[in-house]
């Protein structure tokens, strides 16, 4: 089977790794960057192309001759490159976390007679896609809480926080504002807002605060309260907050000596090289996913939690690991026949089969992703 995977980042690299190491798929993967390709020429299985993503003809080029697509494209990208890869009449996997609604695409992806999968990494990913299960097996679904959150090892002056993901993705969490559900309505409230202290074994205290990570679970899986939590180091919440209310997010350009400038392009220069991520570096990630509610009239709670770390064997990053495992995973299940629901999935839907939540699971545990499950019986 021929794979191709758009993007050789921080992610989309390791992927077309673990997909090519088997020799289970011939694996293509195109860049816009040769720093990016260098890193995967002459490893086994894979080819790269580097070409300019953001343009329909090369996606039409690239996709000849291809069995399935990964994307993993910045997101500001990623509903356009869905949408051609749809008309390429490809299978997708989608990891881009694209702020478009996924579900305009799904009829077109009927008419192509393809399956797409969006937010199929950890969170949106595989948080969805336990908050779907934990939903299949109660009667009423009353809590869907999820806090999660990439951080690194070593926690250096003054932001103690290395971007896992894009950087510019990143200053979306903290801008975008939160929507979450509170008595089985919609709520918005700022990103940053409602922050907590929560102690994670392994980690310690953490403060988590409101973002936007819900996304279609807010409208496919009925419940009482459902939210996401991005989860970072004591004391990240007040530095950020003082940079986007002071302006240096604003996207609208100013005049500064008669040079006009985007406030958000100026910060992204001066705080991106701070946030950058180095070969070799340390990072983890922590989750924890909670379902509550009732089942048979009695209360019930399933927990998930994950706890990854780098790997200094392989020098795969935690974060990389985390979402990009999740997604060769469900490449491997569409490979292999496992789900065929034409049209767009959102990964909630494919917890609603316990054999595929089971072949997820049990992937992501031979990678050394591994979710630790609790189940309690409230009253």
């Amino acid at each position: 089977m021929k794979i191709l995977v758009l993007g050789a980042g921080l992610v989309g690299g390791p992927m077309a790794i673990d997909l090519a190491k088997d020799g289970e798929f011939d694996v293509t993967v195109a860049d816009i960057s040769s720093d990016a390709l260098s890193k995967l020429e002459g490893k086994p299985g894979i080819e790269t192309v580097r070409a300019d993503l953001d343009k329909t003809e090369t996606i039409n080029f690239l996709c000849d001759g291809k069995d399935l697509v990964i994307s993993a494209v910045p997101g500001f990208m990623g509903f356009r490159t869905v949408e051609r890869l749809i008309g390429c009449g490809k299978n997708v996997v989608d990891i881009a976390f694209f702020p478009q609604d996924m579900f305009a695409l799904d009829q077109k992806a009927k008419d192509s007679n393809v399956t797409v999968i969006c937010d199929i990494g950890v969170a949106p990913g595989m948080s969805n896609v336990l908050i779907g299960y934990g939903a299949s097996m109660l009667d009423t679904l009353e809590k869907g809480i999820t806090y999660v959150g990439g951080l690194p090892v070593v926690r250096t002056w003054p932001y103690e926080y290395k971007a896992v993901f894009s950087p510019i993705d990143v200053i979306e969490e903290y801008t975008r504002p939160a929507r979450y559900i509170d008595g089985g309505r919609m709520v918005v409230r700022e990103a940053l807002s409602d922050p907590e202290l929560l102690d994670f074994p392994g980690v310690g205290t953490l403060e988590a605060f409101n973002s936007d990570g819900l996304r279609t679970l807010a409208t496919t899986i009925k419940g009482d309260y459902m939210i996401e939590k991005t989860l970072r180091y004591k004391g990240h919440i007040e530095k950020i907050a003082v940079l986007r209310d002071t302006g240096f997010f604003d996207k609208e350009p100013i005049n500064i000596n008669g040079v006009m400038i985007s406030p958000l392009e100026f910060t992204s220069k001066l705080l991106f090289p701070k946030w950058k991520l180095e070969k070799g570096e340390e990072d983890l990630t922590i989750m924890q996913v909670i379902v509550e509610g009732l089942k048979d009239d009695i209360r019930q709670r399933y927990t998930w939690n994950l706890l990854d770390r780098y790997n200094p064997e392989t020098g795969v990053h935690s974060m990389a690991r985390t979402t990009g495992y999740t997604a060769t995973m469900a490449a491997r299940m569409l490979a292999q026949g496992l789900y065929t629901h034409k049209g767009v999935s959102a990964p909630e839907f494919l917890g609603k089969d316990p054999k595929i939540v089971s072949f997820l699971l049990e992937g992501l545990r031979r990678r050394g992703v591994v979710y630790k499950e609790e189940h309690e019986v409230l009253e």
